[in-house]
């Protein structure tokens, strides 16, 4: 799918280097799960985030001295821009700012006074630091609470918009905004209003999702849901898990959506009483073996099924595939039909292959 065909339009700005919004590809966000104070497990996570595909970083920075990390991040060579996420005092904001900051994270909920975020504000104008304007379901001032009734759509998205007022009467545009819920339904409401009443970059989460599957699901039906709709220019998928596992799954969210190149898409069957290869095993060991090789971010698509009968037809429509006999596969190549190949043999022979189209393209074939 070409996303910017049916896409929101919305103003665009960088961090540190990465374009949000406009028509700059949907990034993918990701927040460290380590003591902040910690520079050396901080600074591994951010690693092997970076190296799973994370375009930006946020790190909870809860006090001054939090604020070296960043700095000691940057001096060690992590390349992805890093956002500060800043509750209750404007001054560790200030303080971020100074030590590289590429973005600064705040609640109108609890930043403080009217004064105190323009201080923010004024500081981040100075350096060229954008703002993501960020309301919870757990964080919208109680004023708006009464006024609502409580947690609404309404409330969210006006708490929203009172912080942006404020920005934007300071002549300060580069922000994006961000309104979340735990809650699927008021997720999608509240983007869905936010979408409708401003030209800001919107930033998309179900935050406090869980762990595994019931995190994954409630994930992909919000943000797959709302970027269906051409709402979202940034994602971030929260697991209570390692943060690794979130770039994996908004990976396949928006790989599912095809937007984008996002790597290493795997069609493969449930399986049935009519397949007679193990195809369960073969999937993990394919998974695995495709990881190994560095082939999960390479951007083909691969079919795995496990009879004669939609078998043919979904590995011919990949770029490589096998279809499942009795203990053996078709192999399929671009739509045709290139060798047999016992079961055992399926899975090097599908690397074989793919290594070969990487190659192909490299080499412009």
């Amino acid at each position: 799918m070409d996303y910017n065909q049916i896409r929101r339009k919305s103003r665009a700005f960088s961090v540190g280097g990465v374009g949000i919004g406009g028509t700059h590809p949907v990034s993918i966000q990701s927040m460290a799960n380590t003591d902040t104070h910690d520079v050396e497990k901080t600074y591994r996570q951010a690693l092997a985030l970076e190296g799973a595909g994370c375009d930006i970083l946020r790190l909870a920075i809860p006090d001054v001295s939090c604020t070296k990390t960043i700095f000691e991040l940057k001096s060690r060579g992590i390349k992805m821009p890093l956002v500060a996420d800043i509750h209750f005092d404007y001054r560790i904001a200030l303080a971020a700012i100074e030590a590289g900051a590429d973005k600064i994270r705040i609640n109108p909920g609890n930043i403080g006074s009217r004064e105190r975020t323009e201080a923010v504000v004024r500081a981040c104008a100075d350096k060229k630091i954008p703002i993501r304007i960020g309301v919870n379901s757990g964080s919208v001032e109680r004023s708006l609470l009464e006024k609502h009734g409580g947690v609404s759509a309404a409330a969210l998205v006006e708490s929203a918009l009172g912080h942006a007022k404020i920005l934007d009467g300071l002549g300060f545009l580069d922000y994006a905004i961000s309104v979340k819920a735990s809650n699927v339904p008021l997720t999608l409401a509240a983007n869905r209003l936010l979408a409708a009443s401003t030209d800001a970059p919107i930033h998309l989460g179900v935050t406090e999702a869980g762990a595994r599957t019931r995190a994954v699901v409630k994930s992909s039906i919000g943000i797959g849901a709302l970027l269906s709709e051409g709402i979202g220019d940034t994602v971030r998928v929260s697991l209570t898990d390692d943060p690794c596992e979130e770039i994996t799954a908004a990976r396949e969210i928006l790989s599912a959506l095809e937007i984008g190149a996002r790597g290493m898409d795997i069609v493969s069957c449930p399986t049935c009483g009519r397949t007679k290869i193990n195809l369960i095993n073969l999937l993990s060991e394919f998974e695995e073996a495709a990881g190994r090789e560095g082939l999960l971010d390479f951007d083909v698509k691969v079919a795995l099924m496990g009879c004669a009968v939609n078998g043919p037809g979904e590995a011919r429509e990949a770029d490589v595939g096998i279809a499942g006999g009795t203990h053996e596969g078709l192999l399929f190549k671009k739509g045709e039909i290139i060798r047999k190949v016992s079961e055992d043999k399926l899975v090097a022979e599908l690397i074989r292959e793919i290594k070969i189209i990487r190659d192909e393209r490299k080499n412009g074939g």
